[in-house]
């Protein structure tokens, strides 16, 4: 028998080696994987090979490979291997862990974790009914030397692993070890804590006599594997162990922190320990941290020096979290019902994560700010003496990180080494400086709470000093103008950083400071400082008009100086690096005129009545402006006349504002209603002629031409949207009334207001709809022929749009330096994605702005059919998804609301089941083709089709569920002053994202005016459970938890088609088999689909039939859980237990991921349970003789 397994050893280890040579061919490679799998499945001598295949006289390549035949014969064969066998592989497999290694420090790594396996699949199958004494012979083994003693770590590490973090046996198997572990937890907290203990001290002793011994790192090596098996349990186990004997543990994990190979295991257990919630009260012990001792080693820790070894920083990082977890915890136990007070040694704790806040790492930087803001907001710490003195260590601090260095790709700050071990790009930085700069404006903010005039000065000394400061552009200047700075300038950087400090400081301390407190007059001098500093550098002006806004509430308290800021904002509106000059402006110049445009119009929206007294003034400057064709560009035109608009809303006279519209508007009614645009308007190769789009560009005046042309299209559209997003009646009702803006009372008493923008937009609306009605024919085949050449791609998704859909980060660098459309094609593009948008943000706002004098507009419902869901068809994913948001009285749902609403849904359908049908015939036929090379554009392209049909998926069920479903949150309106009661109503879709608030499972009184009508109804329930098995798992949880079940109880009562029963539990089914492997998916289409078998299975026999279909269903298990819903015999107490039933019954249809569908099963049989079964449970109170304390109390119970 000998000579026969030699020789087959000879045979594994030849193939083994030709697997892992390099020079291996692919086809020797795959004969020998053939021949190594045939020999796993089907040898009788696998045991015996493995066993002589794992001798240490192997090599260790050879070595692990025969411990992994141990562990598939452990794994796969151990359900029929003979009662001795098992104990021969038993006995030989513990040999192998007491002497089948070599010395600790020179044993491979895998050959120790491949043992180890062994052993704990062996322990999941026959521990503890069948090997009681595994902990003893564990500890036995740890007396025989430093490499035993490591690899019954290694062992009890991947136990806790497999039973309690990866879950990977049955139930029953997992709940057997698990309650065994807890048993005899003390014992093994207690002989980890020895081992680390007894080797940390060896470790100590003997490096401090002579470093560097091998049997130093002996000892060191133990501890590490200590340690790191300490982590897996201290995650799971009772807080007790954790914290008993007045917390040893975690002192003995502090004093680990000083010791520099083992420091940064103890931090990460630590970290485990610390971060772990539970009961309040066993939580506090954790303040034991603050002790004098354990801090002191916490912050002299945090405060060493170290440079960029991976180890080291590794240990920050983890030390960082360390503190962090401690902030929870104090914010957590200070002011709780436990009586814990501020720690004495909080200054400490704030000192060492003070260290990391100012460390150059931004990512160290950035992991302190959520702690900062917690503290800052803490009630009862806030007050603290100390943590007010830190505020505003913490304010100063932040003069230097908010300043925007330490790019991986430059050398220009300690910073910058760091960040190339911790981002993979210069993207990757600054979308990660992003999100820290916004945590840290929050705890800037809240700062400012706890010191307003300290963080005032600090505010007001770093903007004098940055005006004080000579412009340094350094190495990085403007690419078009010499002498200017660039985004990354230095001086660039340390404005924009101060801008965001004092407009965080300054937006604080307005809302915080009583009046008679505002340091005024310091502020006044601050702001007269900002508007006499002078500057041609567009980004440093940018920074000075945010400082101004800022700022702008100091104005309010001496009026007289707002002249002179306004003629401080206007010149930026008309800013040009070189004046007359026809090159193309810069981003950054366009950047400072719309900044210009934008503060103006935030001054007269937040302060319009004090800006009342220089409307004259400002509405004549704008007149001038408006002289100069030349001069400002047409969105600049648009946003002056609505600050405009927004001062006259002051006038409280509905004539005098309706006088003004009209006057503002003349212009454009003019040329909007002229017959020259109507001719335009309404034909779509007539429109293409007018923009240009049918001409092949080569000469720039004819381009000059179109785009007058389009521009003048442009104008019209925004003037008519800012007009409609601006025009208001007064807020205050009596003002309203008094002013003739209330033309009637509604039935509720309500006030029925009229808009003086009403009439001049009326005239204005019927081209409106004739441009949409255009501008969706352009995309039939037709039209799109009559594109030329240079326009081919002008309808095709923007790069913007495209990178949002894929994930990716703009690019930061350099962009203000470029143009904002570099060329011809892009500038079209632009204008049809901009046009497309605002025709339906018009349309959107007139409903709140109009109200009625919209609503009634005879055969309004006619009209928005006849333009906005005209050939549909034809209409791009990404063209779909403009928002339409009306606000609708309940008088015009039936008018208006469901001559819309059901074409639309209908449509909506129609187009996403056809849609997601070719996604899924196109992912079945990549797996069929996937040796075919696509192209990378291609493959990219239908990337972006997949995530836009997502994204539209998710807008038409925010649609649906807006439309439906009443919401536990008021909605967005835009019209402060809207009627209450009004509902929402979306046309098409949802440019604001996805609504994540969960809404409440009522109608809304818009959905059961839609549910009267039996087709919309149904039209509406298809969408929803047809959209359960699209591959969108965030739309599967969203409809199966809120939509589909709150729909269909509208009808539980009716007498349903056997065939839609049937119909709606098979498409639940069908979502869990497409999307129940995803943890939230599968309780939200499990629990739908038990409702839908509770209330409908008594009345209809289908569901049993479905459910017998279910692969693999145990039959007795569901003719019991089918007798209970048919008599409706479970109780509320056992809701739980039934919904567990449920779901083992329907196990069979979830799906799994594809990583798992190949995979070899691995099966672990139960042993005879732990527990006693439960005794026949009677009610003692059935027989009302018996019935009383002393039966409660029998011995028969005492026994239980």
């Amino acid at each position: 028998m000998a000579e026969p397994i030699r020789a087959l050893c000879d045979e594994l280890i030849k193939a083994v080696n030709v697997m892992m040579e390099a020079e291996s061919s692919q086809t020797y490679r795959l004969e020998a994987l053939k021949f190594i799998e045939e020999f796993k499945e089907k040898s009788p001598f696998c045991v015996e090979c493995g066993l002589q295949l794992a001798e240490k006289s192997q090599t260790a390549v050879v070595r692990h490979f025969g411990l992994q035949i141990l562990e598939h014969v452990v794994k796969f064969k151990w359900n029929d291997m003979a009662p001795q066998e098992k104990l021969q592989l038993k006995n030989c497999t513990m040999g192998l862990l007491s002497d089948g290694t070599h010395p600790i420090l020179q044993e491979e790594c895998h050959v120790k974790d491949a043992l180890s396996r062994i052993v704990v699949e062996m322990i999941k199958r026959e521990w503890p009914q069948h090997w009681p004494d595994m902990l003893k012979e564990m500890e036995a083994l740890t007396a025989m030397g430093d490499a035993q003693t490591e690899l019954v770590m290694l062992v009890l590490l991947r136990l806790a692993e497999d039973v309690i973090t990866f879950q990977t046996l049955p139930t029953q198997r997992r709940r057997d070890i698990q309650h065994t572990l807890t048993q005899n937890m003390d014992s093994i907290f207690t002989f980890l804590l020895g081992i680390l203990q007894l080797h940390v001290n060896e470790y100590k002793k003997m490096d401090f006599i002579i470093p560097g011994l091998r049997m130093t790192k002996a000892h060191w090596r133990v501890g590490v594997a200590t340690l790191n098996t300490l982590a897996g349990y201290i995650d799971w186990v009772a807080l007790v162990h954790i914290t008993s004997d007045n917390c040893h543990l975690l002192e003995i994990l502090c004093l680990l922190l000083s010791e520099p190979e083992l420091q940064l295991e103890a931090a990460e257990c630590l970290l485990i320990a610390i971060s772990r919630k539970g009961k309040l009260e066993e939580r506090k012990p954790f303040m034991v941290l603050f002790d004098e001792v354990a801090m002191n080693y916490i912050l002299s820790a945090a405060q060493s020096s170290g440079g960029i070894v991976e180890r080291r920083y590794t240990f920050l990082k983890r030390l960082c979290q360390v503190l962090c977890a401690l902030g929870s915890q104090i914010c957590s136990l200070v002011g709780s019902d436990f009586e814990v007070q501020v720690p004495l040694n909080l200054d400490k704790y704030m000192e060492a994560l003070f260290a990391f806040t100012t460390h150059p790492s931004q990512l160290l930087r950035s992991s302190t700010q959520m702690t900062w803001g917690n503290l800052f907001r803490h009630e009862i710490l806030s007050k603290d003496a100390v943590v007010g003195q830190m505020a505003i260590k913490y304010l100063r601090a932040a003069r230097i990180s908010l300043v925007k260095t330490g790019f991986p790709s430059k050398n220009d700050c300690p910073g910058c080494e760091f960040s190339r071990v911790d981002f993979d790009s210069d993207e990757d930085f600054n979308c990660s400086f992003n999100s820290f700069r916004a945590q840290q404006g929050e705890a800037v903010r809240l700062a400012c709470k706890i010191v307003p005039f300290e963080a005032f000065q600090i505010a007001r000394e770093w903007v004098q000093y940055q005006i004080c400061t000579p412009i340094d552009t350094g190495n990085t200047t403007s690419k078009t103008e010499k002498g200017l700075c660039s985004a990354l300038s230095l001086t660039a950087v340390q404005w924009d950083a101060m801008t965001f400090f004092t407009e965080s400081v300054l937006g604080q301390l307005f809302k915080i400071l009583e009046k008679e407190k505002i340091p005024i007059d310091e502020g006044m001098e601050l702001l007269q400082m900002v508007v006499n500093y002078e500057t041609r550098d567009p980004l440093i002006l940018s920074c000075v008009l945010t400082i101004i806004s800022s700022l702008f509430p100091f104005v309010t308290h001496q009026p007289h100086f707002l002249p002179q800021v306004l003629f401080k904002i206007f010149p930026s509106i008309t800013f040009e690096l070189v004046e007359e000059c026809k090159a193309p402006r810069t981003r950054a110049v366009k950047n400072l005129r719309r900044h210009a445009c934008s503060s103006i119009i935030r001054i007269c929206r937040d302060y319009s009545d004090f800006m009342l007294p220089c409307f004259d003034m400002m509405y004549e400057h704008v007149k001038k402006l408006f002289s100069s064709e030349l001069l400002l560009t047409q969105m600049e035109k648009c946003a002056l006349m609505e600050a405009l608009i927004l001062i006259s809303n002051q006038f409280k006279d509905y004539n005098k504002q309706k006088a003004f519209l009209k006057e503002l508007m003349a212009p454009v009614t003019a040329q909007w209603l002229s017959e020259e645009m109507k001719s335009v308007l309404l034909d779509p190769a007539t429109f293409l002629a007018y923009v240009g789009a049918d001409q092949v560009i080569s000469d720039a005046d004819t381009e000059d031409q179109m785009g007058i042309n389009r521009s003048r299209i442009s104008f019209c559209v925004n003037t008519i949207l800012g007009v409609v997003k601006r025009a208001r009646w007064p807020a205050n009702p009596e003002e309203a009334k008094a002013g003739g803006f209330v033309v009637s009372t509604a039935s509720d008493g309500a006030p029925i207001y009229r808009n003086p923008c009403a009439e001049p937009l009326q005239a204005l609306l019927p081209n409106l709809f004739a441009l949409i009605r255009t501008q969706n024919n352009l995309f039939l085949s037709e039209n799109i022929n009559r594109l030329s050449k240079t326009f081919t791609r002008v309808y095709d998704i923007m790069d913007v749009e495209k990178n949002f859909a894929l994930g990716i980060p703009q690019p930061l660098l350099d962009a203000y330096d470029s143009s904002a459309y570099r060329n011809i094609a892009e500038r079209m593009q632009g204008f049809f994605s901009s046009l497309y948008d605002n025709c339906y943000h018009v349309l959107g706002n007139a409903g709140p702005c109009m109200q009625q004098d919209f609503y009634a507009i005879e055969g309004l419902a006619e009209q928005i059919v006849g333009s906005a869901f005209t050939h549909l068809d034809s209409v791009p994913d990404h063209r779909l998804r403009p928002l339409l948001v009306m606000s609708c009285p309940h008088d015009y749902y039936d008018s208006l609301l469901n001559p819309l609403l059901g074409p639309l849904f209908t449509y909506l359908l129609q187009r996403l089941n056809f849609r997601w049908q070719i996604i899924n015939q196109r992912t079945s036929l990549c797996a069929q083709e996937e040796d075919e090379a696509y192209e990378e554009n291609h493959v990219t392209q239908e990337v972006v089709e997949e995530q836009l049909l997502r994204l539209v998926t998710r807008e038409v069920m925010d649609l649906l569920s807006v439309t439906c479903i009443t919401r536990k949150f008021p909605e967005l309106s835009a019209n402060k002053e809207e009627v209450d009661g009004d509902e929402e109503m979306v046309l098409m879709d949802s440019s604001q994202g996805i609504q994540m608030n969960t809404p409440s499972d009522e109608l809304s009184e818009l959905g059961k005016c839609l549910l009267q009508s039996e087709d919309i109804y149904m039209t509406l329930l298809t969408i929803c459970f047809n959209s359960l098995s699209w591959k969108d798992t965030i739309n599967c949880q969203r409809c199966a938890s809120v939509l589909c079940w709150t729909l269909l109880k509208q009808v539980l009562g009716c007498n349903l088609l056997p065939d839609a029963v049937t119909w709606l539990y098979t498409s639940v089914l069908k979502g869990l088999q497409m999307h129940g492997q995803h943890e939230g998916c599968n309780a939200a289409l499990t629990q739908l689909a038990l409702f839908i078998y509770e209330s409908l299975r008594p009345r209809y026999n289908e569901l049993r039939f479905i459910m017998n279909q279910i692969p693999d269903i145990h039959v007795e298990a569901l003719e019991q859980f089918d007798q209970k819903t048919i008599q409706s015999t479970v109780s509320k107490a056992g809701e739980k237990k039934k919904r567990e039933q449920f779901k083992r019954l329907i196990a069979g249809t979830v799906g799994k991921p594809l990583g798992q569908q190949f995979k070899k099963e691995v099966h672990i049989r139960n042993l005879p349970s732990l527990f006693k079964k439960p005794k026949p449970t009677r009610d003692i109170l059935e027989n009302t003789d018996t019935a009383g304390l002393i039966t409660l109390f029998s011995s028969d119970h005492d026994n239980c």
